[in-house]
Parts: C-alpha cells; structure tokens; sequence
C-alpha cells in the first residue's frame, strides 16, 4: 500500500533538481566565506529538553523520537538553536564577535499537506557577539549580497524593531495577553481582521487610532517621524533611534534600494529581540528568508552573548529564481570486453579535463538504442570500432 508514497510533507530530489540546488548554493556560500563567515555543521538529532525548547517552533510541529536511553530527541526544527548551543559551549569567546554559516535541512511536521514541505533546507549566517547596529547592518547587507550573487535582482527587505510593536501595544492594551491577540493579526498579515478587532476593543478613539496608524508605517525613511507620534515610552523611542542609525547604516553600505521601513514586522520566533527583517521576491507570494537580533537566546544555554543572523529557504529561492531543472551532460562511453582498456583510457582522459563520464559495458545493457537515446552524447568501443553518436 505504502510501496510508492512518502511521509507527510516529505519531497524527493532528483538528479537535475539537485544539480540546481548544488549550484546555488555553492555560488551563495563563496559570498558568505568572502565576508570571513565560516561554516559549521550540527547533528540532524538534538535532545528535545534542549534545542527543542528553545527553538521558538509549536511543539507540535517537532519530529520526537526517543534514544535507546530514554531522553526524548527532535529532529532539528531550525538552525539557530543548535548554533547558538555549540557556540556558547564551545566557540564563542567573550569580547571576539563569531561569524558562523551553515547549509543545512530542518524539519517541522505537518498536519496536513497543503503543499507545504515538513523537510526544507536553508542557508543561512549567524553573527555572535555584537551588539552594535553595525552587526545588524553588516548581516541585512550581506543577505542582500547573497541574494544578488544568486541571480535575484528584484527582491524587497522589509526591516522593523519587534521592540517597537510590543511597547505600542502594551502602552495601549495594558497586557501581554491582549497584546499577543494583536502580534497575530500582524504575523499573519490579516490586515483587515486586524482592523476589526481593534474597533472591536474597548479604547478610547485616540488609542485605536493609533493601533490603526500603526499599519501605515511601512515605507520609506519617512516613517520614521510617523511612527515617533505614535509612541510614548522610552522603550518604543529607543527601538525608532534604533532603526533610524540602521538605516544610514545601510545607507553607507549602498543597499536601501531593496530596504523598506516596515513597524508591523512580527515574528513567530519569540528569541527575537531587537531589528528583525524579512525578505519577499517579486514573483512569489509568501516569505524568502528572515532573520533579526536575537540577545537573549544563547543565555538559555547559560553563555549570554547577543546576536543575529538571517535564514534563507533554498527551495523558496528556486522558484523565485525560476530555476529550471538542471539539463546533466553525461559523456557515456559503451564497450565490448575486447575493448575495455582502450575505453577505460579514453574515460579517465575526459574525466581528468572535469568532464562526466559513464563506463557502460554494452553487456549490461538489454535496449542499446533505447539506451542511446537516453544520452546526450555516447562513444562506443566496439570490435576494432571506435565510434562517437550525438
């Protein structure tokens, strides 16, 4: 019954698919390395009491599993946490920011399927230990680099200040509670049951439109005055000074063609603290890659640290990129057994100029012009024949 079919949400990847993706993302990660970003592996497996914890991923979206001890495991649901957990244990060194990158699968689990992947890969960087706006700029700059170095060209970054939003809401709506109703209507980018929900409220007509106001600043650097009349408390004030220094940070790195101020970033991953980001293609309706600060996360692995670092979905970028499915040129070269060293010669010659090279016996074939047809390009070593079809 089960011969043909996958897990939920599982997907194979064929030969010329993964040639595609091989590609990518070697062009990414040469970008990556060339900003002294190095890169690191974490085990598939990680202790659920752990990195399962902290990941900021819906319990019940992790893979469980227990070892043959006992401990509950999960397969990994995103990177950063295990990032942030071998670096508070064994790399990071207070005082000497750390520029980690890393390619790698995660896995969320499904409910249904929806078109939706439980298993996806991502590329991505985490910058350790700075705390300046420098760091947040030098990670939102190199995204963008990446994305170009990719192929990208017409891509949009919005960037918001999660501290923004939480002090707004809770100056209106006075709870986390309340507050937490509103963050998902925003995550969600439910703009009308949005506004709603906040005519719905008991406030006074000043308060809601202010929470109405607040779906006005997404733009350009104007914004910024705007959404200073919004706010009162020193929270939400820092968080604006914030983004503004980011902004002619980004300014001074040439990238604010592809940056939008945007006050309504929120984000699912509650890890993050401070600048959070996101990054949208033309072609394609839902989110490229995020990432933002997040301060707080590697102190749950008792080695406070701050940080932050970007994620980009690599099967997202594919078809944002309308990548086709990568054509293999495979030189095969068919023989007889008298002829085997004369092809084993000729095929070690081509693969030694970088070419791809089949060494078929023509006895293990049962349809040879089937097989040819198969094939881009074939020699055969034949009798006393040598002889190449296209």
């Amino acid at each position: 019954m089960f011969m043909f079919e996958k897990p939920l949400g599982m997907r194979d990847t064929l030969p010329s698919l993964y040639e595609a993706k091989k590609e990518l993302r070697t062009s990414m990660s040469s970008v990556m390395e060339s900003w002294g970003y190095q890169f690191i592996e974490t085990p598939t497996l990680e202790f659920y009491e752990t990195v399962g914890n902290v990941s900021s991923i819906l319990d019940q979206q992790l893979f469980k599993l227990l070892d043959q001890q006992g401990h509950t495991l999960v397969l990994r649901p995103d990177v950063t946490s295990p990032i942030a957990r071998v670096a508070a244990s064994k790399l990071y060194q207070e005082g000497c920011p750390l520029r980690l990158a890393y390619s790698a699968n995660v896995f969320r689990a499904q409910q249904r399927e929806g078109g939706r992947p439980a298993e996806f890969e991502q590329i991505g960087i985490e910058f350790i230990g700075d705390k300046t706006i420098s760091a947040d700029a030098e990670v939102i700059s190199l995204l963008i680099e990446t994305l170009k170095k990719a192929g990208l060209s017409k891509f949009t970054v919005p960037i918001g200040h999660i501290g923004y939003v939480n002090a707004l809401f809770l100056e209106i709506v006075g709870n986390e509670e309340r507050a937490n109703v509103l963050r998902r209507f925003l995550y969600d980018k439910n703009y009308v049951g949005y506004r709603e929900h906040v005519n719905s409220l008991q406030l006074s007509s000043i308060d809601k439109q202010r929470l109405l106001s607040l779906l006005q600043l997404r733009g350009d650097i104007s914004k910024i005055g705007q959404a200073k009349e919004l706010i009162e408390g020193e929270v939400g004030r820092k968080a604006i000074d914030e983004l503004e220094q980011l902004w002619h940070r980004l300014q001074a790195m040439g990238v604010t063609d592809n940056i939008k101020i945007d006050f309504n970033l929120v984000s699912h991953m509650s890890y993050y603290t401070g600048i959070l980001f996101e990054v949208y293609a033309e072609n394609i309706g839902y989110l490229l890659g995020n990432g933002g600060r997040y301060d707080t996360l590697l102190g749950k692995f008792e080695r406070h640290a701050p940080a932050t670092g970007f994620g980009i979905r690599l099967d997202h970028l594919i078809e944002a990129l309308k990548i086709p499915e990568k054509e293999i040129s495979i030189h095969s070269v068919i023989f007889s057994t008298e002829q085997s060293e004369e092809a084993i010669d000729f095929a070690k010659v081509k693969r030694e100029k970088g070419e791809k090279v089949i060494l078929q016996d023509i006895n293990g074939i049962a349809d040879v012009d089937k097989y040819v047809r198969a094939c881009k390009e074939v020699t055969f070593f034949i009798g006393n024949t040598r002889r190449v079809a296209k």
